[in-house]
Parts: structure tokens; C-alpha cells; sequence
């Protein structure tokens, strides 16, 4: 048995731009273990943004391959990857994304409906989520009646729902002001200790890259190990 959840091999990116090709990643390998919590930072316009989408399932890389939970991405049909997805990954960006007509409740409960849980079962243990990231009193509410920080707080108990092998997060914190950021990061912390969860955050935020088990720096293409 292998406690590696996500990994992505010999990935490469390229794009067309007018007659010359744009090679954005090239050749990068990379593991993420149970548990553990990695950051990736990197200028601007560095692929930060390219990787996460490929390794979330989300884009298709020129070369490589991604492989979570042990299964090769490309090699499933878009069905399977689906479903592989809403099961082995959770997503949290910069931009909460929840559905505005929706509760907090209901828009946690969503990845759990569409796979197929019992509607008593998704509401109880979207409760519950919701009661840990410390919003239990607020699952009535809807995104516009709740503030920048406590509308993250459940897109992260939405990403966790299905009790995920690993969480991809983009810029979880850049939205928010320095004292909603420090309470959104501690949340993080907590939740991948008691979970188990592994963590694997984009982010311009250094402090917030300090805080993980490793910093990873994307450069002209390539991953690199982060020192000091």
C-alpha cells in the first residue's frame, strides 16, 4: 500500500501562440502524500494556476500524466474522472463560488446529491461540516447574507463534504482582509490535522506558505524545491 493520493508525472503544458508554441510547465513531477500540506508559489502568469487545473482533472496536460488515488486521470472516461473527482478531490478558490439562490446548507450539500446521497443523509452530514468549520448557526443563510470569510468557510466545508483524499486550493485567502485570512488559514491548519486530509495550496501569501509541511516554487516552467 502506498499512502501517495495525488502525483503527477513528467507533466508538460504547451500553447499556441501564433506559429511558435508556448511551453508553460515542462517536464514536472510531484507527490502529495496523505496528510501532508504543500504550498506552490511562484510570480504571476507562472503556470501556478495551469498546474492546479491539471492536476485537479480540470485541464489536459500536452505530456505527463496525473494519477489520484491510484488511477491515471486521462485514462478514464470523462464519467469516471467525475466521479473520481467529486469523491478523491475537494476545490476551494480565491472566489467562494457558491450558488447565490442557495443556503450555506444546500450548497454544501451538493457534492454529496450528485453522488447520489440519500437527501436526509447529505443535510445531516453537511450539518455537521458546517458545524466544524464553526458556522452552525448560519446554515439558514445565503451567500450575500454572510461575510467574505464565513462564505470561505463553507466553500472549504463544501470541499471537504465527501471526506476527500486531498483539497486543491487557489488562493484561498486572497479575498480577504489580513484578520479574516489568519482565521481562514488556522481553519485549514486544524482541518487537515483532524482529517487527515493532504492540502495543496496555490497562493501569493507567504505566511500562509509558511505554515505547510513544504514550499514548492514554480520558475520559467519547473517545480522547485523551496529553501529556508
Amino acid at each position: 500500500m502506498t499512502d501517495i493520493v495525488l502525483e503527477c508525472r513528467a507533466l508538460s503544458k504547451e500553447y499556441a501562440v501564433g506559429p511558435q508554441r508556448l511551453r508553460v510547465l515542462d517536464n514536472i513531477n510531484l507527490q502529495l502524500r496523505a496528510g501532508e500540506r504543500v504550498a506552490i508559489v511562484g510570480s504571476s502568469g507562472s503556470g501556478k494556476t495551469t498546474l492546479l487545473n491539471m492536476l485537479g482533472g480540470l485541464d489536459v496536460p500536452s505530456e505527463g500524466s496525473v494519477w489520484l488515488a491510484g488511477r491515471e486521470m486521462s485514462s478514464l472516461k470523462e464519467s469516471e474522472r467525475g466521479r473520481l473527482r467529486n469523491t478523491g478531490l475537494g476545490f476551494v478558490y480565491q472566489f467562494h463560488h457558491l450558488l447565490a439562490e442557495f443556503t450555506a446548507l444546500e450548497n454544501v450539500c451538493m457534492p454529496l446529491l450528485i453522488g447520489a446521497a440519500p437527501l436526509d443523509e447529505a443535510r445531516q452530514r453537511a450539518e455537521r461540516m458546517l458545524a466544524s468549520v464553526g458556522l452552525g448557526p448560519r446554515i439558514g443563510h445565503k451567500p450575500a447574507e454572510l461575510s467574505g470569510g464565513e462564505r470561505q468557510r463553507v466553500a472549504i466545508a463544501r470541499a471537504l463534504i465527501n471526506e476527500p483524499a486531498c483539497v486543491l486550493l487557489d488562493e484561498p485567502t486572497g479575498n480577504l482582509d489580513h484578520h479574516t485570512a489568519r482565521g481562514v488559514q488556522e481553519l485549514m491548519l486544524d482541518l487537515s490535522q483532524r482529517l487527515k486530509t493532504a492540502f495543496l495550496v496555490v497562493t501569493h501569501d507567504l505566511n500562509l506558505a509558511g505554515q505547510m509541511d513544504r514550499i514548492l516554487t514554480l520558475h520559467e516552467g519547473h517545480l522547485e524545491q523551496r529553501n529556508g
